[in-house]
């Protein structure tokens, strides 16, 4: 019979606290200049602790390729600094990978709210957020 999970598990813990030291780290540490403005998303580590995946995302979407080039060659310097502030027995090996969902998201929001407009215009309702009566004043 399998034991009921109290709490998170000791690697959702470890990567949740990789996520706010990384966060921390990215906004005052790294001084690579090629680097935007950068949020953490979410950190995945494995069973082991030998690799973590760090989900990013970019405030300005031009600088998401060399965004990617400083976060990967200041990898070795992050680790490092999680380190320091991290007891662990061993540091996992940091992954960057681009987050995408959230511009998923906004790319669905804005396909839900067309077909709102374009079925408040063919049936002469509301869409969501308009008051009655009130339509696109363009």
């Amino acid at each position: 019979m399998a034991k009921a999970k109290k709490g998170f598990s000791r690697a959702d813990r470890v990567s949740e606290q990789i996520q706010r030291e990384l966060a921390e780290l990215t906004r005052t540490g790294l001084k690579d200049p090629r680097a935007g403005w950068i949020t953490i998303t979410q950190v995945e580590v494995t069973r082991d602790y030998s690799h973590a995946k760090v989900y990013y995302t970019v405030m300005v979407e031009s600088t998401r390729a060399a965004t990617q080039e400083a976060l990967e060659s200041s990898a070795g310097y992050l680790r490092n600094e999680l380190g320091r502030s991290i007891k662990m027995f061993s540091m996992p090996q940091l992954h960057f990978v681009y987050d995408e969902s959230v511009e998923r998201g906004m790319h669905l929001t804005s396909l839900i709210n067309q077909v709102a407009r374009e079925d408040a215009e063919k049936f002469g309702t509301a869409a969501p957020g308009e008051e009655a009566g009130e339509g696109d004043k363009e």
